[in-house]
């Protein structure tokens, strides 16, 4: 059996005077200085914490730290005498980027991706007394050695990235800091093992008739004495075991195992997630040798790109059902991820699936995620879009590029293989759209590769042969041929981003896309998320430390643009930073309820993003801090199995019935229009019948939807638990409250319970926990409150809360208090 040293933990940082890197003016003066380090980690925490440098997430203080990216560093640490095996390997899960790994004196092996784990073999180099080396050159001198080498290409960001295979959003993106850091950001560990060792597990699943089906491949190594043995490697799953012989010399074997009356794997709204344990085995017989588990879910997944006469569908499948995808974009939780916390992943996940999310795109300027994220998605019956890690970018095909590129994707097809969540793998973000909109062909470097071959020839290949039980989509977004623009909206993928950038989010309604796999609106981090990030003593809009904690290109005119079509301007941050919020979830929920309205030509809705890695104004539903923005609570609300909405369509308005689940939904709607107070002036029932995972649309008659006075009415329609409002004027047209709102606060076991009332209608009533205490949460974003109806805000904490905080400016707010400013 092979045993192991962990070497996580403790180690030291070093400035690398002998590296291939000029030193920075800041390096030289650390020169003889020794520096803390934890391993899994990253250079730059280690330096805060030894307070060598400020907090880079604060203020403007990337800047001041950009000199440590741009240093070679060496970590170190000794270890002593390991157990003796024919062999042993240094094991290193995750390496940012390129080291040289020293053993001794002795290099023991080079390393070149983040994206790979490495072995190797340190038999001859091992003693009693050890001293290891890690020697990171900076990711700036790889990378502008290799764009020097081979050409530069276009890119959206002024940075190498796509020369270096490393975490592309380390570099800085229009929401995330530029900290490309260094360290060991996974795993270390020394092994010792003897005869043979099983090197590989990757277990492909079927469903056929009720009976699962499971192909387990796996790859050995052997050691001196286990080469000429044969070896017998045992399956067991469900209680069966299956066994095979591997003549001496070979070195792969394939295990079929068939599994009678299969518990499938169901995501979210479909059932429950079913795990089974699977055991491998190798041995010579009497003796195992080694042995490795994992799970497996069963369970059939497919993408429907059928060409139609609207143009070519793009419709997730699972277990044959097809699917309205509920889905966010997820980036990195840090852009240090060696220092991600265990737990956090999986809080973030939580968070997720209460806001009635099925599917998590992992994007491909990040990384390929822990085991904790795919475990944790196995579980709670998420689906996972997984990005080959490829943004934005040209990314060269020539060598040494290409080797590491079909390197990392082989490794990583293998480790994710075992995990049922994985529903879909993606060639790239952008890329494919890029080089025809951002028209690369014309720039400089885009008569050279770009990274085509990735997409449309090298990864397909290494999917089908490796998982051919998962679908495979070139980009996204992506059209399926050249033929049509990458970007088509009638043809499977889309990203949108017209509206953002230079429309207004009214223009969601002008188009279905037949899969919108990003789209999204900026709102501002938590009050107390910002607060925290910016030192002035005031929080001012155009103050340079809370714009500098804004990376998208004009994002603070694109913001005062978009703002000035809805709502007054305002100087006042306050007020700023709640427009911004308020009007993230009206763009967001314009778009989500008109697409799911349109199913099935559209099939899916992927939110751009759930998380972000730094306080920042942002598309994310939930801050760097784990703070829900308004957004994620809306968008609980806007993924619910069940949802109606009022559309407006061809000069009328439609009450839409959305019904996601698999059985009919039925029951009398109720249509009135009512003025402020309350009272009707006009309504109408009838009965619907809506099927399983379909959608109705009638026409809200002219007897509602025309109203005489649209300053002063609005729109309602119930149909059981559930209600959609639609407001016949905009905020800032609309009559201001002739009331104030009633507010009561009860202290209550964890917390404070804020009811709150109104005589008149009150639009988007919102509590900011964070305002009373920085750990408090609260149970809901915005909130209409109709005529003599209450509506509890729970605020939670760790502590008791004074029920005199409720009373402080922008504690309780509401849209009335965005629109004026008395």
């Amino acid at each position: 059996m092979r045993t192991t040293l962990d070497l996580q933990g403790p180690w030291t940082w070093t400035i690398d005077a002998d590296g291939p890197t000029d030193l920075p003016d800041e390096a030289r003066s650390l020169l003889d200085v020794s520096v803390p380090a934890r391993v899994p980690g990253a250079v730059h925490p280690d330096l805060q914490a030894a307070g060598i440098i400020a907090d880079p997430l604060v203020d403007r203080n990337e800047l001041g730290v950009a000199w440590v990216s741009r240093t070679d560093w060496r970590l170190t640490r000794q270890f002593g005498p390991v157990r003796e095996g024919e062999r042993v390997d240094l094991v290193l899960d995750g390496v940012d980027t390129v080291a040289s790994a020293v053993l001794n004196g002795s290099e023991v092996g080079v390393t070149r991706n983040m994206h790979r784990s490495y072995r190797f073999d340190i038999t001859s180099a091992v003693r009693d007394d050890n001293t290891l080396d890690l020697r990171f050159t900076s990711p700036y001198t790889e990378a502008v050695r290799w764009e020097r080498e081979l050409g530069a290409r276009p890119s959206a960001y002024p940075e190498p990235f796509a020369f270096i295979r490393k975490m592309a959003s380390s570099f800085g993106w229009d929401w995330g800091p530029t900290l490309p850091s260094c360290g060991l950001w996974r795993g270390v560990r020394v092994e010792s093992w003897s005869t043979v060792r099983i090197a590989a597990v990757r277990p492909l699943v079927d469903v056929v008739e009720g009976t699962g089906i499971l192909t387990v491949h796996i790859e050995l190594e052997r050691a001196e004495s286990g080469r000429d043995r044969a070896l017998q490697v045992e399956v067991t799953i469900d209680g069966q075991a299956v066994r095979a012989e591997v003549p001496h010399g070979e070195d792969t074997v394939s295990v079929v195992v068939a599994v009678p009356e299969v518990r499938r794997w169901q995501p979210r709204g479909s059932g429950d997630a079913h795990l089974y344990g699977v055991d491998v085995t190798v041995s010579t017989g009497a003796e195992i040798i080694d042995e490795h588990r994992t799970r497996v879910g069963f369970r059939t997944v497919a993408v429907d790109r059928t060409p139609d006469a609207e143009g070519t569908s793009f419709v997730l499948s699972v277990n044959g059902r097809p699917r309205f995808v509920k889905g966010v974009n997820w980036i990195p939780e840090s852009v240090f991820p060696g220092t991600i916390q265990p737990g956090r992943v999986r809080e973030r996940l939580e968070q997720a699936v209460a806001a009635n999310v099925d599917l998590i795109r992992v994007w491909g300027g990040g990384v390929y995620e822990s085991e904790e994220f795919y475990d944790a998605c196995d579980e709670l019956g998420l689906l996972v879009w997984q990005d080959f890690l490829f943004a934005c970018a040209a990314y060269p095909e020539e060598e040494p590029i290409r080797a590491e590129v079909i390197a990392e994707a082989r490794e990583n097809v293998v480790r994710l293989s075992a995990h049922p969540s994985l529903a879909l793998w993606n060639g790239n973000n952008e890329n494919l759209w890029m080089r025809l909109d951002k028209d690369w062909a014309t720039q400089p470097g885009g008569e050279l590769s770009w990274g085509e071959r990735y997409y449309l020839e090298w990864l397909p290949d290494v999917v089908r042969e490796l998982d051919p039980t998962r679908p495979y989509t070139e980009g996204s977004p992506w059209s399926g041929t050249w033929a049509h623009d990458p970007n088509d909206a009638d043809h499977q993928t889309f990203h949108s981003w017209d509206a953002w950038n230079e429309d207004d989010y009214d223009v969601y309604r002008g188009s279905s896309p037949r899969f919108v796999s990003e789209f999204g609106w900026q709102g501002a981090a938590a009050w107390r998320t910002l607060r925290d990030a910016v030192s002035d003593p005031e929080l001012r809009v155009e103050s340079e430390n809370v714009r500098h904690h804004q990376k998208a290109i004009d994002g603070h005119a694109k913001l005062a643009r978009n703002l000035a079509r809805h709502l007054p301007a305002t100087e006042d941050f306050d007020r700023w930073h709640l427009q911004t919020q308020w009007m993230q979830v009206e763009a967001v929920r314009t778009g989500v309820l008109h697409w799911r309205a349109s199913w099935p030509r559209t099939a899916g809705a992927i939110l751009w993003q759930l998380n972000d890695l730094w306080p920042v104004t942002s598309w994310s539903a939930i801050d760097s801090a784990g703070r829900c923005k308004p957004l994620y609570f809306a968008l609980r609300d806007m993924y619910l199995p069940r949802v109606l909405t009022i559309e407006p369509r061809d000069g009328a308005l439609e009450l839409c019935v959305i019904n996601d689940e698999d059985h009919a939904w039925e029951g009398p709607v109720q249509l009135a229009r009512r003025r402020a107070d309350g009272a009707p002036t006009a309504e109408r029932s009838y009965a619907v019948s809506v099927p399983p995972r379909s959608v109705t649309r009638t026409t809200v008659p002219s007897v509602i939807a025309d109203s005489p006075d649209p300053a002063g009415e609005f729109i309602v329609a119930t149909l059981g638990d559930e209600r959609a409002l639609w407001h016949l004027a905009s905020p800032r047209d609309s009559r201001p409250p002739a009331t104030p709102l009633e507010i009561t606060v009860a202290v209550v076991s964890g917390g404070l319970d804020i009811s709150v009332r109104s005589r008149d209608l009150a639009r988007d009533v919102l509590v900011q926990p964070d305002r009373i205490h920085p750990d408090a949460t609260v149970d809901r974003g915005f909130t209409t409150v109709l005529p003599g109806e209450e509506e509890v805000f729970r605020v939670r904490a760790p502590e008791a809360l004074d029920p005199d905080s409720a009373s402080v400016p922008f504690v309780v707010a509401s849209l009335r208090d965005i629109i004026d400013p008395d």
